[in-house]
């Protein structure tokens, strides 16, 4: 049974379309997850002046951010075990990354901080449940 459902998630200002196959149980879709949370990342990231400390800051958080879905899609056709653990940590690793440059933001505009700590904690999840799942498959 094929279940639409919106639901809201708090790193974006819009509802979310999820289409779920199973409506019994809560189905979890890290893909759309995560182009989500690169999506909001990009679009906080447009929001922040562009300054000499910040250039390199933006480009470094935007690929970090993106890299999580790009590499978790990967994960999702790997054609091996040891290819989907590389893929994972990458993905482990990327939102850690975003957390750090999350961080620097911050620090270099304070007036952005509390738009960074809300996605800063998505990205938390994300390394949270990435971790989770690398752990348990090595």
């Amino acid at each position: 049974m094929t279940n639409v459902e919106v639901v809201s998630a708090r790193w974006v200002d819009q509802p979310v379309v999820v289409v779920r196959e199973n409506s019994a149980g809560r189905v979890y879709d890290l893909e759309e997850r995560t182009a989500r949370f690169g999506e909001a990342v990009i679009d906080f990231a447009k929001t922040i002046p562009v300054t000499p400390v910040t250039t390199r800051l933006i480009s470094q958080l935007v690929a970090a951010a993106t890299s999580v879905g790009a590499n978790y899609v990967e994960a999702d056709d790997a054609v091996s075990r040891k290819e989907f653990l590389k893929n994972i940590g990458t993905c482990r690793k990327e939102a850690r990354e975003t957390k750090h440059f999350l961080r620097m933001i911050a620090c270099a505009v304070p007036d952005a901080s509390e738009r960074a700590r809300t996605i800063w904690t998505e990205a938390k999840e994300l390394h949270l449940i990435f971790s989770k799942i690398w752990r348990t498959k090595a």
